[in-house]
């Protein structure tokens, strides 16, 4: 297996794995308050900690999925060539802002790590709890150089696009198919 499809896999399992957890603490801290009066006193923190950690590592898979939003109106327009020129001048874009964030990141990090301040609830260093900032922003950056490695080489245009006009029209041509056949 190579270490891009092991990296996928990880990503994959990890976004499982923090989705299950984000929501199973959620709703036992919404019973335990609204039930019984009582609270988990690391659940306020604890969650919002599993949501950082969530966007990030889906930040990163929806680049590679092709999920994110986008307008590509003017670009679909443009012919194949105009459109990979366009595509590597946005994502090179994109590399810069993540490279910063990524900077910035392994300084605050390094600071963190310094004061070895622990987390206000949690028994885990700050900096160790906030280590998904770096974590994330070099996965992201690492798509973001996929992709543009994929441009420079023809296979892709630039930034993939769900086509949710075309996938409803797609879903709702299926489901029309299925309801004549039962009629």
């Amino acid at each position: 297996m190579s270490i891009i499809r092991l990296l996928n896999r990880l990503e994959e399992g990890v976004i499982a794995l923090l989705l299950v957890t984000l929501t199973l603490l959620v709703f036992v801290e919404t019973v335990m308050r609204f039930g019984f009066g009582a609270t988990i006193h690391w659940a306020e923190e604890g969650s919002l900690t599993l949501a950082g950690w969530f966007v990030l590592f889906g930040a990163s898979h929806g680049i590679k999925e092709g999920t994110h939003i986008g307008v590509d109106l003017l670009t679909r327009a443009l012919p194949s060539p105009a459109k990979r020129a366009l595509g590597a001048v946005a994502v090179s874009a994109c590399l810069g802002y993540a490279g910063l964030f990524l900077y910035g990141s392994w300084i605050y990090l390094d600071k963190m790590w310094q004061l070895g301040l622990p987390m206000e609830d949690l028994p885990v260093p700050t900096w160790l709890a906030h280590s998904i900032m770096f974590i994330g922003f070099a996965m992201i950056t690492l798509r973001l150089a996929a992709l543009l490695v994929r441009i420079a080489r023809g296979h892709a245009d630039g930034f993939p696009f769900a086509n949710e006009a075309a996938e409803s029209v797609e879903k709702l041509g299926a489901h029309g198919d299925r309801e004549e056949a039962r009629s």
